[in-house]
């Protein structure tokens, strides 16, 4: 019975951390819109104060994508979840979008982090929007407390036409993980 209660504790833990991550459950559809425009707005102004040249990016692209997302590694596996929205450029038509990872690898720690995507041109966006599946091998460190510390990363095109950037908000986290995040259409938000 011992050996069954880190487990239990461990899948709890993951459970509750993901099922945090997003706009809250009492507010309104409209309310929940507006927390995920504002992370939105922030993120984004992050990224033009971090990486000016990106503001052109996204300017010129066929649209992006702004995502929220907690991340929690405890020693063999990790999971998150998170929210975001994606905007196509030419129509400015909101697409709203939740998220979850999970993977096996050696980490310890919890990361909360922002991902940028600059979707270049229009059957990428198309297909990230209906499928919204991605898959990704990453190792990274990251610290920060407070003010003090943070990441602003490029990934490149993880695919020939996404570019992505993600940026640490707080959280300790030394990983190397395979992770799967699939993507996938706010059914409630749409």
């Amino acid at each position: 019975m011992q050996s069954a209660l880190p487990k239990t504790i461990l899948s709890l833990t993951i459970i509750a951390i993901i099922a945090g991550c997003g706009p809250g459950g009492n507010l309104t559809v409209v309310e929940k819109r507006q927390v995920v425009m504002d992370m939105e707005e922030e993120t984004l102004e992050r990224l033009y104060r971090e990486a000016p040249g990106t503001k052109e990016k996204i300017e010129k692209a066929t649209g992006y994508g702004t995502f929220s997302n907690a991340n929690v590694n405890l020693i063999f596996a990790s999971a998150g979840g998170g929210y975001g929205v994606v905007v196509d450029n030419a129509t400015k038509k909101r697409t709203y979008m939740r998220m979850a990872l999970g993977g096996i690898g050696l980490g310890l720690g919890v990361k909360d982090y922002r991902v940028v995507m600059i979707f270049k041109d229009r059957t990428t966006l198309d297909k990230f929007v209906e499928s919204g599946w991605d898959f990704g091998a990453h190792a990274d460190a990251a610290a920060k407390a407070g003010e003090t510390g943070g990441e602003l990363s490029g990934e490149g095109d993880i695919r020939s036409g996404i570019e992505v950037f993600s940026m640490t908000e707080s959280g300790l986290a030394l990983q190397a993980t395979v992770a799967g995040t699939k993507y996938w259409k706010d059914d409630k938000l749409n």
